[in-house]
């Protein structure tokens, strides 16, 4: 069976550059797992992506699939001939399906007893006949929101399509490809190079697509664009600030870039540098520039999909472009600053939080007086967390909020210092809305962070209390990521606040406006379960998870030390035993048909063993109330495995003595009381 390179590429309009990336990455997968599915052998797969294409090249893919035994089973050997031998209507309906006379027929052993059956040689199918369902099928898959059509074709993609590579070694495969017939020919750069490509294999792919002035390889081309930006920065003495988004964005936005740098006039420098970025980065994908000291300079660097004979014309187009939007951001600014934040709070109250819950308004007051009643608790002031409160969504009805809405809340703290506001007040603006993804910072002022907890607590109590529960993958309010946001606020900070009291607070603030009865308890088990999601995600085994969340809780960074204790726990030699042997109590003590003692008689120990357990049980609890962390309580309770495995290899708790068996179960009672005491480690057995 021979191998050789498939090329496969799809050229079409301009793909949307916030998916061209995830595009070509789940083509690459789909068409994999297609492959697979067929048993084509081959070494590897790799994918380009670029403004007007997306590519596959396969290498040493094999022409065909390989021949293979396919064994077919009848039915049963005694059902399949009568008392004589004779073979009955089921043997021969049985030959006839497979080709073969009875008589060819084999008997094949099975878990239900021998069967007939057949081995049959079948030839594996050849590639060409195969590879079009299997790129069609791949590109079916996409990830494509919305899909479109062109012209009079019912075919459908993402964005027309307009020519189609298909190459297996030097050899075009016949196929129709999303309406499109498959040739060797592509298309260079639309205005440097915009002529057919003719290959003659695989292996010329990237490098004459590279001479008609397309960068096809993704990586390469990102490479290029950050190190072309860099340089364009260090020309002027600056720092070129690439976020990965931006980058991404415009490395699908070129095939041939080339990093040009522009300027705009310094009179913008007045407008807060993130009304600046914000224009230049979401209307115009310009890469910013500070200098040393970390300011805004009054440059940009734009990245052109062309090599210009005169570049400074296109500068300067960009220039005259750059300054009407930097001049309404100014413009919002300016005019935003000429009313108080508070004076938005007439507008907020227009505007519909949720229907059920009102106003943004409303919602604002209640996280005022959330913030007011935790504010307190760490130690932050009680008046100023109120006032946060009551301006925190305040930005909101601003022109430049408005216009850019990723400033929310940085704006907020932008106005509430032009009004004089106390400097805790202005910093909670932006740190109520930390953090805003994984791994994002966290609000580090105790305001922001009594802010940053009402919020997302009152949309947790009130979504669930109208009965908004997140399903699937549905989340609109995005609770899955507010609760997150809470755990990582209170633990991270340290900050010891009981959740169920907040839950409460929440709830009370939201009186006569919900109709869910269970609301307290969802919530409450809602943010246990994200808990779980926070651990895993930072790589802590679920065992070690369950084992706390069996014991619920309610004060974030008290769970968060039962995980770290039980992950130290997890360490030592002794930790298997004793949760094998918690298990095990769990177990005897679920069965008892008795009510059980809380205490030990002592005049009723009879064996060595158990005389021994009851002793170190007593001590242990002495001991543990000495004890100030988790961790060291699991350490201690790690030197009661001796005594406890004794127990159960010496001693059978269910004695034929009524008394005896009451007071042995009391003493399993007791120690189940000092093993759970930190969390259920009978879950920690796999």
């Amino acid at each position: 069976m021979s191998k050789q390179d498939l090329l496969f590429e799809l050229g079409t309009e301009e793909l949307p550059p916030k998916s061209l990336k995830t595009l070509s990455d789940a083509l690459l997968q789909n068409l994999k797992t297609n492959l697979e599915t067929n048993d084509f052998e081959f070494d590897s797969i790799e994918n380009y992506a670029a403004p007007r294409r997306l590519a596959i090249i396969v290498r040493q893919l094999a022409t065909s699939q390989p021949d293979k035994n396919v064994e077919r089973l009848g039915p049963a050997v005694a059902a399949a001939y009568d008392a004589e031998g004779n073979a009955k209507p089921a043997a021969v309906g049985f030959a006839k399906s497979c080709g073969v006379t009875v008589e060819q027929l084999e008997r094949i052993a099975t878990d239900k007893g021998e069967r007939l059956g057949y081995t049959i040689a079948q030839k594996g199918k050849s590639l060409s006949e195969l590879i079009e369902t299997i790129i069609n099928g791949a590109l079916k898959k996409l990830p494509i929101a919305k899909a479109m059509r062109w012209g009079d074709r019912a075919e459908q993609f993402i964005r027309p399509v307009h020519w189609a590579v298909l190459m297996h070694g030097h050899d075009v495969i016949d196929a129709n490809i999303i309406g499109v017939k498959t040739g060797n020919q592509s298309r260079g750069h639309r205005f440097m190079a915009p002529g057919a490509i003719t290959f003659d294999s695989a292996e010329e792919y990237a490098a004459k697509l590279f001479d008609a002035k397309v960068d096809v390889d993704y990586g390469n081309r990102k490479a290029t664009i950050e190190a072309q930006v860099k340089a364009e920065a260090e020309k002027i003495g600056g720092l070129a600030q690439i976020s990965d988004s931006l980058l991404d964005e415009v490395t699908s936005l070129v095939e041939w870039p080339v990093a040009l740098t522009g300027k705009f006039d310094n009179e913008f420098l007045g407008v807060p540098s993130e009304c600046l970025v914000s224009s230049m980065a979401e209307h115009q994908k310009y890469f910013h520039v500070l200098d040393k000291d970390g300011n805004l300079l009054p440059n940009f660097i734009t990245v052109a999909n062309i090599e210009s004979s005169n570049p400074q014309t296109i500068i300067s187009g960009n220039e005259k472009v750059i300054r009407p939007r930097l001049a309404d951001a100014k413009f919002f600014f300016d005019t935003d600053k000429k009313v108080t934040l508070e004076s938005h709070q007439a507008h907020l109250k227009k505007v519909v939080f949720q229907k059920d819950l009102g106003s943004v308004q409303e919602k604002a007051e209640r996280v005022a007086k959330i913030s007011k009643a935790i504010a307190p608790q760490i130690d932050a002031n009680d008046e100023q967390a109120e006032r946060a409160g009551l301006l925190s969504k305040c930005d909101l009805a601003t022109n430049m909020v408005g216009e850019f809405d990723k400033l929310q809340g940085v704006m907020g703290t932008y106005y509430a210092r032009h009004d004089g506001e106390n400097d805790n007040v202005a910093i909670a603006m932006t740190e109520q809305y930390l953090p805003k993804y994984s791994g994002d910072k966290l609000a580090q002022n105790p305001v922001g962070q009594a802010v940053a907890i009402a919020d997302r607590i009152d949309t947790l109590v009130g979504i669930f209390g109208i009965g908004q529960i997140p399903k699937g993958s549905k989340d609109p309010f995005a609770l899955r990521r507010s609760a997150i946001g809470l755990i990582r606020t209170l633990v991270e900070n340290n900050l010891n606040i009981d959740l169920k009291e907040l839950i409460g607070l929440a709830k009370t603030n939201l009186s006569g406006k919900l109709t869910n009865s269970n609301v307290e308890t969802e919530v409450f088990e809602f943010i246990l379960e994200r808990f779980k999601a926070w651990y895993l995600e930072s790589g802590i085994d679920s065992n070690t998870i369950n084992a706390v969340l069996a014991l619920k809780p309610s004060t974030p960074t008290d769970f968060d030390a039962r995980v770290k204790a039980v992950q130290f726990f997890q360490s030592l030699p002794e930790a298997e035993s004793l949760s094998a042997a918690n298990k095990r109590v769990k177990n005897i003590l679920a069965k008892a048909d008795i009510d059980i003692s809380d205490s030990i008689n002592e005049s009723l120990l009879q064996q060595t063993e158990e005389k021994s357990l009851a002793t170190t049980i007593n001590d242990a609890e002495t001991k543990q109330s000495t004890l100030e962390t988790y961790q060291d309580k699991l350490a201690h309770l790690a030197s009661l495995r001796d005594d406890v495995d004794a127990f159960f290899d010496k001693v059978m708790v269910n004695a034929e003595a009524p008394e005896v068996k009451a007071n042995r179960l009391a003493m399993l009672k007791k120690l189940q009381g000092l093993l759970g005491s930190v969390a259920d480690i009978s879950l920690l057995q796999s």
